[in-house]
């Protein structure tokens, strides 16, 4: 290619960025727009995934990606709390994840520490909105002084409603379904239950997220396409949507894609 035909090159790249960035805000609205006409959600749940190899790709520290990856789940709960979705389930740190090299998880208790610091600073602020945060998982499992922290965010929002934020900490989904079935033998071995009493009504009050309508939709980022052991009771009927965007880089159009996608399909629950 002559220098001719590289500046015509640059050119085009240059006026495909810029009608791009003039088009981005409108097909948004649209989005929207076209969102708010269709049935929204109740509760949806996300996999947030994608941190380190953005973190690769782009240059940075992890320590920065998930700085990123946190100030972008404050954009997704602003934005689900825009269309009026109720509840959210945000998959932060997998009980598998701490099989991962000693930094990896330093870097992500880090930041875990601090946005949990950093959310029990709001405590009147999620008042105001009537948001509820609980952090399901094994508990016992993280740093002390995140549990503690934990905790007391679970205690100062519990009188919260009718918003409810989920963090799975700490969190399998088969160490839920297995915690469950272990208290209710329990149950059953002192007698205050009876192998007939066990349906799953009763079992579902033994689970983490008991008191919380099962997900609509599930959201992954990072273009992964399977479950990873997240919420495996509840979303025998939830519609999947997988995202090829890093956490970081999700946008709220890609967002307002997956709400948009769920509004198109037929959800038959089985019958």
């Amino acid at each position: 290619m002559g220098v001719l035909g590289r500046a015509y090159s640059f050119l085009l790249s240059v006026a495909y960025r810029l009608a791009s960035r003039i088009q981005t805000p409108f097909y948004q609205s649209y989005l929207l727009r076209t969102v708010r006409s269709g049935p929204i959600p109740k509760h949806v749940a996300l996999i947030l995934d994608g941190n380190r190899r953005f973190a690769s790709a782009v240059g940075l520290s992890l320590e920065e990606s998930y700085y990123l990856g946190a100030r972008k789940v404050e954009e997704i709960l602003s934005w689900c709390e825009e269309l009026g979705i109720e509840h959210v389930t945000l998959y932060s740190f997998s009980t598998e994840n701490f099989n991962r090299p000693r930094d990896q998880v330093e870097a992500v208790m880090n930041r875990i520490r601090e946005e949990l610091k950093y959310a029990l600073s709001r405590i009147d602020e999620f008042k105001r909105r009537g948001v509820r945060v609980r952090v399901i998982g094994r508990k016992e499992l993280l740093p002390d002084d995140i549990k503690v922290l934990a905790e007391r965010l679970e205690r100062e929002t519990s009188g919260n409603r009718p918003k409810t934020v989920n963090i799975a900490l700490a969190y399998g989904g088969r160490d839920e379904i297995l915690d469950a079935v272990r208290k209710i033998a329990l149950e059953v071995q002192k007698g205050a239950l009876k192998p007939s009493d066990i349906n799953e009504e009763l079992f579902e009050k033994y689970l983490y997220l008991n008191g919380v309508p099962e997900p609509d939709l599930i959201i992954r980022t990072s273009g992964e396409e399977r479950i990873s052991n997240f919420l495996l009771w509840h979303i025998a009927y939830s519609e999947l949507y997988f995202c090829e965007a890093y956490l970081p880089s999700f946008r709220k159009i890609d967002f307002l894609r997956a709400i948009r996608d769920y509004q198109r399909r037929s959800r038959r629950f089985g019958r």
